[in-house]
């Protein structure tokens, strides 16, 4: 079993922010399995899935990003899931627009959605996908995460939304180290 969550915010208002990469992917993602993330479990939007015997779990938590642990941390209850087989897709400030980078753990680099959920596990041993949303050329970052991208900027999302995909594609059946030498 492999549990996958795209951070975002819920609502209209945070659709096709920076700050929604994660819930992006998810939906793209969802879209290739031919599945849609629209029932509710876990404080989220779920869907699954069995890919050649191997069950996917996809998740969108709707507690906001900074809160988004709790919706974790009762997935992996429920279904006795190993932090290892945990991948977590956010977005990145400090990778360019587009720009992609698969980590087996780590630190939450100022992310608040991934400190919540390392927070809430009590571990950071999870595999993440961060994709670069890049800095704001001037002023706050808060404005700027939670701002759409530019129609200059979206076939470079759209770019980047599927490459996410074959990113999970490959941690689901080849295992985080390939995946990382696949990407990186």
């Amino acid at each position: 079993m492999k549990i996958i969550v795209g951070l975002g915010n819920p609502g209209e208002r945070y659709v096709k922010t920076r700050h929604n990469f994660g819930f992006m992917v998810i939906d793209r993602f969802a879209w290739h399995l031919e599945i849609e993330c629209r029932q509710k479990k876990f404080q989220s939007f779920f869907c699954k899935k069995a890919i050649d015997a191997e069950e996917v779990i996809l998740l969108k938590p709707q507690t906001f990003m900074n809160m988004s642990g709790g919706a974790v941390k009762e997935a992996l209850a429920f279904y006795k899931c190993a932090l290892h087989n945990l991948m977590v897709v956010c977005d990145d400030l400090d990778l360019p627009l587009g720009k992609i980078r698969v980590k087996r753990n780590g630190g939450s680099g100022g992310h608040r959605g991934l400190e919540s959920i390392a927070l809430s596990l009590g571990d950071s041993g999870f595999s993440r996908l961060r994709i670069g949303i890049g800095r704001p050329p001037a002023g706050g970052t808060s404005n700027y995460v939670l701002s759409p991208f530019s129609e200059e900027e979206e076939s470079v999302v759209h770019e980047a939304t599927e490459k996410g995909c074959s990113v999970l594609k490959s941690w689901i059946f080849e295992g985080i180290e390939t995946c990382m030498n696949k990407f990186n």
